[in-house]
């Protein structure tokens, strides 16, 4: 299909949804099917030469507003292109629009409905990113974690989403939260879809390998209390389904001292985040959300000795987790606690992804199943470190053994 072609399907999709699922932040229809125009009178420059790619709204362009989501900065146009978008125009993307994004990538949600169901979240904080590929508005997105911000809008939204290694993908030109912890990830339909747009992004070689029969570790992790019978049901029917198809699955316990990880991420991430938003906190509280100056409040009273202490148990669970990968190709553990809950005053909770994102390992949730009220549920897929597309090649392999 031509990019224009393209393009003009997914703005007529918009056209059509946008006014109740309010997953953009801002938009240009007229600029988009010009660049769509541009590309199809170009040789291809890369496998995604033309397609249309959502850029979450804390990403800067250069070309479009991006103001986090936050009155402090309406109208704000940065200079240049964040360097993962830059790659992305190398590579012949068109770049649609900005999708809605909570506040400064934190906790205050954005107006964004989950389009499977418009009472319930779509998650947070990539929200407009995952209901818009969700919502086939565009076939794929640019979110960032720092807790759980990819991983859970794609289960939430029923869509295949990544966040890579630590680091994976270029940061330069992202509003940070958190320096240690932020991660720039992917959404698209499928994980196939994943490996092209992760390739372009990290420069890594969509994986070759044939793959079968792997070596499974079941995960539920030490927060299994905290997911509904639905979704420890759903797991465990994953790795039934994954076993009849050749896989060695078996029981895993994370490192010793892992249990902290849970509750403790928010150490890191207050201290980080209270200074990363120094300027803002200090120059202009009142236009601060009342969801987002306590946080940043309790996270100027982080210790620096507590910050270090939880980086240092991270690190020694990282070394760790590390080794025992190594007798496994991926671990199979929960994306969510349960499916989107039915409010729009928050995006869910992270505890089925804080420590992975501390621990800076690759994950991808895959659609899988459904809860009694008819909205997806999924499973979360977690790798090596720095191994991210074989992961990505697993990840296709279990959604075709799940269908």
């Amino acid at each position: 299909m031509k990019s224009e072609a393209l393009v003009g399907a997914c703005l007529e999709r918009i056209a059509e949804r946008e006014r109740e699922v309010h997953a953009w932040a801002y938009l240009d229809t007229e600029r988009a099917l010009a660049e769509a125009r541009a590309r199809d009178r170009e040789a291809p420059r890369s496998a995604l030469h033309g397609v249309p790619v959502g850029i979450k709204d804390v990403i800067d362009t250069a070309d479009m507003p991006t103001e986090y989501n936050s009155p402090i900065y309406r109208g704000h146009q940065p200079k240049w292109d964040a360097a993962c978008v830059a790659l992305l125009r190398r590579a012949g993307c068109v770049i649609l629009g900005k999708t809605a994004t909570t506040e400064f990538a934190n906790n205050h949600p954005a107006q964004t409905r989950n389009p499977h169901n418009l009472a319930h979240t779509p998650g947070g904080s990539s929200s407009g990113s995952a209901a818009a590929v969700a919502d086939r508005m565009v076939p794929l997105a640019l979110g960032t974690q720092t807790g759980g911000s990819v991983i859970r809008p794609g289960a939430y939204c029923g869509v295949a989403a990544c966040k890579p290694s630590f680091g994976s993908i270029n940061r330069a030109g992202l509003k940070f939260v958190s320096e240690s912890l932020d991660t720039i990830g992917v959404f698209a339909r499928t994980a196939q879809e994943l490996a092209p747009l992760l390739h372009v992004l990290t420069g890594r070689p969509v994986s070759q390998e044939r793959v079968s029969k792997p070596r499974v570790g079941f995960c539920r992790t030490p927060r299994w209390r905290d997911a509904d019978g639905e979704t420890q049901a759903n797991l465990q029917r994953a790795g039934e389904q994954l076993g009849k198809a050749g896989a060695k699955v078996v029981d895993f316990d994370l490192p010793k001292g892992s249990d902290a990880m849970f509750d403790r991420h928010s150490s890191v991430m207050g201290y980080e985040s209270a200074r990363a938003l120094a300027y803002e906190y200090m120059n202009f509280p009142e236009q601060i959300s009342d969801d987002l100056r306590p946080r940043l409040e309790k996270g100027w009273k982080v210790t620096r000795e507590d910050y270090d202490e939880v980086r240092g148990i991270a690190r020694t669970c990282r070394r760790a987790l590390a080794d025992q990968l190594r007798e496994f190709d991926f671990l199979l553990t929960p994306s969510a606690p349960g499916a989107a809950p039915a409010s729009l005053a928050s995006t869910g909770d992270p505890v089925f992804n804080r420590a992975w994102t501390l621990f800076g390992v690759p994950c991808v949730t895959v659609p899988f199943g459904k809860a009694a009220n008819g909205l997806p549920l999924a499973v979360q897929l977690v790798g090596a470190m720095d191994q991210d597309m074989k992961l990505v090649a697993w990840a296709h392999w279990l959604e075709c053994q799940l269908r």
